[in-house]
């Protein structure tokens, strides 16, 4: 047992909180190449798509939280059932709506004797990253990347792009290389096949990977609320995180955001809620894929347990699960900077109890008994400071859970850039 684990026991009796306890792993999983390659736009796959393409492209739109003078995309097929062949990808700046400019630049893969190959076919359950491709980069680009499957394949998903993505009609064949967007006739809201995208810059200082459930992922981030006029896409606190980044941090200080949120997932394995019944979706299950596979990763913000405590999870069940995680993630080299439980409206006075017990035990020792390396208070920002069981109502997004684009800028600004700068020292 962990000292997180242990320290739980003693906390959670002095509060009088009871619960089934669960004992800590880990791994040692490298969290990948520490040089010039870092990650700046995640989404991570949820499931399967409800479409099957049918030769036909797509044409995803990824947000770079930094630019570079090369990427690599990543293609997974992490919940197909088959192999799954894409047999072109090309990447290009982002136009009005599906078009592109600046041109196509093709993607080549590793193939066989080393030889670059156009076409990639990935196992259930695996990914591949294409070789570098030479298209220079900036912070914030919109950046499409196109993808055709010649014959049939129903696509890995990340549900809430949260932005309008592309897809031709079936049976339209081969049109990555198109800088109209007319072919591709179809608005999807999701994001397919693509779920990582890395730059290759040597000024960076890491990658920061946002992890967690719904507030993670964004939800509530198009609601500008009332009498607000902002519009657009990205306005995640993510987001708004990396424009901080960009515009105050010094530029050997920089580094980039990938966000790791899935809605609906839950810390705990005890207590999971299985979104569209996907298995394999809590924190540990996934952080291998959607945490330590991706590139030049420094520091984790950590935000999960508010699905557990709607699921009946116990204040004992969400630390052991911190416990877990965490001893992982700091035993990769990557620093935790865990934020305590949100609000909610609807949770019970029971629910309440273990939500503070978490929350205290954070804020108790300030670094999760050696597990953790900072306290990113979201809950001081975001609840009613005349109703501490619920959100501003300034920024709610009016489900009482998830902030609103006032909201998701008011938790961007709560961070401290220079913490983030600091990740990748020591």
């Amino acid at each position: 047992m962990g000292k997180l684990a242990a320290a739980i026991g003693v906390f959670l009796a002095a509060a009088g909180i009871t619960g089934s306890s669960g004992s800590a792993s880990a791994d040692g999983a490298s969290h990948g190449d520490k040089g010039a390659w870092f990650t700046s736009w995640a989404q991570s796959q949820q499931g399967l798509a409800n479409t099957m393409l049918k030769n036909q492209s797509v044409r995803m739109i990824t947000h770079l939280s930094q630019g570079g003078d090369a990427l690599r995309v990543r293609i997974q097929n992490q919940f197909g059932t088959s192999p799954l062949t894409v047999d072109a990808v090309a990447v290009a700046v982002s136009g009005d709506g599906a078009a592109i400019v600046g041109g196509s630049h093709p993607a080549t893969f590793p193939g066989p004797d080393h030889r670059a190959a156009t076409s990639v076919t990935i196992a259930p359950g695996g990914e591949a990253w294409s070789n570098p491709i030479r298209i220079g980069t900036r912070p914030q680009d919109d950046i499409a990347v196109s993808m055709y499957v010649a014959g049939q394949a129903v696509p890995g998903v990340h549900g809430s792009a949260l932005r309008d993505n592309y897809v031709t009609a079936a049976g339209a064949g081969n049109h990555v290389a198109d800088a109209s967007g007319a072919a591709y006739t179809q608005k999807v809201t999701s994001t397919y096949l693509v779920s990582a995208v890395d730059v290759r810059n040597t000024h960076l200082a890491g990658t920061v990977v946002a992890y967690g459930s719904s507030v993670v992922d964004g939800t509530g981030s198009t609601n500008c609320g009332p009498g607000c006029t902002v519009t657009g896409n990205n306005r995640r606190w993510a987001d708004d995180l990396a424009r901080r980044v960009v515009k105050e941090l010094p530029a050997r200080r920089q580094v980039a955001i990938a966000n790791a949120g899935i809605g609906g997932t839950t810390s705990s394995p005890e207590c999971v809620h299985e979104p569209d019944g996907v298995k394999g979706l809590e924190a540990a299950a996934r952080l291998d894929r959607d945490v330590l596979a991706l590139h030049g990763v420094t520091a984790v913000i950590y935000y999960y347990g508010t699905n557990d405590l709607q699921d009946d999870c116990t204040a004992d069940q969400i630390l052991s699960s911190y416990d877990t995680v965490f001893q992982r993630l700091r035993q990769a080299g990557v620093k935790v900077y865990v934020t305590p439980i949100t609000p909610r409206p609807i949770y019970t006075d029971q629910m309440n109890l273990h939500r503070y017990a978490v929350d205290s035990f954070v804020h108790k020792w300030n670094d999760c008994s050696d597990h953790c390396d900072e306290v990113l208070d979201f809950d001081q920002v975001l609840k009613d400071p005349l109703h501490p069981n619920a959100i501003n109502p300034s920024y709610d997004n009016g489900d009482g859970i998830h902030a609103n684009i006032a909201g998701q800028q008011a938790i961007a600004d709560s961070i401290s850039l220079p913490l983030l700068a600091r990740s990748g020292d020591g």
